[in-house]
């Protein structure tokens, strides 16, 4: 089943591919609607939308995820139910389809709500009580921002019909038109996993990793951001675009804090993608949009590469994740270590890969653009952060010895898994320039002092050098931070939202439950009700009983009293 959906998937991403070229040539969107259902005066249309940007985030979607599909026919080997997942996997990829192809809002709502459900499916997938939390987290998490778009829906009422496209531009300083984009920046915001919704992003790591290389990497979580791309236009000059731009900036600045003080390596990725989500986000609410759209594709291409490169790690190292028990991977496993250390350099902006061509032009822009001092610091030093955890990552997994146990043998012979892996490295390697060359016909020229042209250059190496002196442990004889505990606490566990996301929510109704419980449940109520009419009538029933046995003649008094009572009553009937 998997080398099906493999050939299959890879045949229809290529076809969307270089049909987005030529819709990117000739300039072309194709609006199709297509009746399902005419009934005398009703019909049910459905509706979709081709243009270059659909097409072209369908065949990457599709070409990922034909590449996750492969590689987890080894890595899902020892699973009985493969099947089951490869059809969740695929489930999700037909939702994401419907999601990125529509137009209209209530179409929308199918494939977001799909990817909702799957992802909570696959969350789940490994049963245990840490993957039920994460899923639940999840889940819920989501539901906000599918109650956003419900509510949208509802206020999509006061125009002729449910396809946003043809009301953006006419209707954008209608007051239900700013209502809409809001709502609709809510969802963004919940899918994306912006603050205050990220925990649910690092959460998500319990699922088997192909799915983080597929869903929570390039397809699931920038489902926000594409849906805020098509609604570009509320956000250019208006309040919500700088309410985004802040959120989003502090998202970027805290996942990359976070990161470098995690120890778990999927988590260290998925914090990686919570700051470039951040960056795509906030590049589109200064009103870039399409440069969001080519971050939104390279990062799609090297950070599902450097999942895979972590799952097929993880299983070398006897299914542990701590980066402490890794090291001198690079001698262990050289393929694997190529490839996981050239999307590393990609998403560090290192100069001519993929992630280099969006990230350096992502910059220069935020350098001449009119923003303020605290966005431009949130952009620079989170790139910093970014070539920092990095850094620290590669110390931590690539050098020295290896720190695991002794009879764990490594070696680099997955080949199904190593073949996935170089499809997405070549991507990787020549992605972000063909995009440049596809999406910017005529080149940008960003004409800046020499300063802050190096700007970006030397954040980046300062954050490298950074990230590897804190990683080098023989240069400090203490712990620095421990001294400072508190606050690294609160960096390292991402400004405590996972814990306000789930205790801070269910504290004081689960509080507030117990007293009410205490004091009506189990007690007046308890009191004045069943207890009390229990005891009432039990004491009645041992005063009877005391006199039914000692005395007879009473006994059939009470039995004549009975009747005459009843006679009395049928009488006066």
């Amino acid at each position: 089943m998997c080398s099906i959906s493999f050939l299959n998937l890879i045949s229809i991403s290529m076809t969307c591919f270089f049909s987005s070229l030529y819709f990117l040539l000739n300039n072309l969107v194709y609006f199709i609607e297509w009746e399902v259902v005419s009934l005398n005066s009703m019909s049910i249309v459905m509706t979709f939308l081709f243009d270059w940007m659909s097409l072209l985030f369908m065949s990457f979607v599709l070409m990922i995820s034909s590449l996750v599909i492969y590689y987890s026919k080894e890595y899902m080997s020892g699973d009985i139910n493969i099947n089951r997942f490869i059809m969740l996997v695929l489930m999700f990829v037909l939702s994401m389809m419907l999601l990125i192809i529509s137009p209209n809002l209530v179409s929308i709502l199918l494939g977001w709500d799909g990817l909702g459900l799957v992802s909570y499916c696959l969350v789940i997938y490994f049963q245990n009580i840490k993957s039920y939390n994460a899923g639940m987290l999840t889940a819920l998490s989501n539901r906000i921002g599918d109650v956003a778009l419900l509510l949208a829906i509802a206020w999509m009422l006061n125009y002729g019909s449910w396809n946003y496209v043809f009301y953006l531009e006419v209707m954008q300083n209608d007051f239900e038109m700013k209502l809409i984009g809001s709502l609709v920046m809510l969802a963004a915001m919940t899918k994306s996993a912006q603050i205050p919704f990220s925990s649910w992003l690092p959460a998500a790591m319990a699922a088997p990793t192909p799915v983080s290389a597929l869903v929570h990497s390039s397809t699931l979580v920038t489902a926000g951001v594409y849906l805020l791309i098509r609604f570009n236009i509320l956000l250019s000059n208006s309040w919500m675009g700088q309410f985004l731009l802040l959120l989003s900036g502090l998202t970027m600045f805290m996942a990359g804090l976070g990161a470098n003080f995690e120890f778990d390596l999927k988590k260290i990725i998925a914090l990686s993608t919570l700051s470039q989500l951040g960056l795509m986000m906030s590049i589109l609410s200064m009103g870039f949009y399409k440069l969001a759209m080519f971050h939104l594709l390279t990062h799609a291409l090297f950070k599902a590469l450097l999942f895979m490169c972590a799952g097929a790690i993880i299983h070398n190292m006897n299914n542990s994740q701590d980066i402490r028990l890794m090291g001198g991977l690079s001698i262990h496993m050289p393929l694997t270590s190529a490839c996981f250390n050239v999307s590393n350099l990609a998403l560090c902006g290192m100069p001519f890969l993929a992630g280099f061509y969006s990230k350096d032009m992502i910059l220069e822009i935020v350098m001449i653009s009119n923003i303020n001092i605290f966005s431009f610091f949130l952009y620079f030093f989170s790139t910093g952060l970014t070539v920092c955890y990095s850094f620290r990552l590669v110390y931590y997994s690539m050098t020295g010895d290896l720190n695991c146990s002794s009879l764990n043998v490594l070696n680099d012979e997955g080949w199904v898994m190593l073949r996935g892996m170089l499809g997405l490295l070549i991507m990787s390697i020549i992605g972000g320039s063909m995009l440049n060359w596809l999406i910017f016909p005529v080149p940008y020229m960003i004409c800046l002092p020499f300063f802050l042209k190096m700007l970006t250059l030397f954040v980046c190496i300062a954050g490298g050098l950074f990230g590897y002196l804190i990683s080098v442990s023989n240069l400090y004889t203490i712990n620095k931070s421990m001294i400072f505990y508190n606050l690294t606490n609160f960096m390292g566990s991402m400004w405590f939202m996972p814990y306000i996301s789930t205790y801070g929510i269910i504290y004081f109704p689960l509080n507030y439950g117990q007293i009410v419980g205490k004091s009506f449940d189990q007690g007046w109520s308890e009191y004045f009700g069943g207890q009390h009419l229990y005891q009432k009538l039990m004491n009645y029933s041992q005063t009877l009983f005391l006199i039914h046995n000692n005395n007879l003649k009473i006994y059939l008094m009470l039995f004549v009293f009975w009747i005459l009572i009843l006679m009395n009553f049928l009488l006066f009937l």
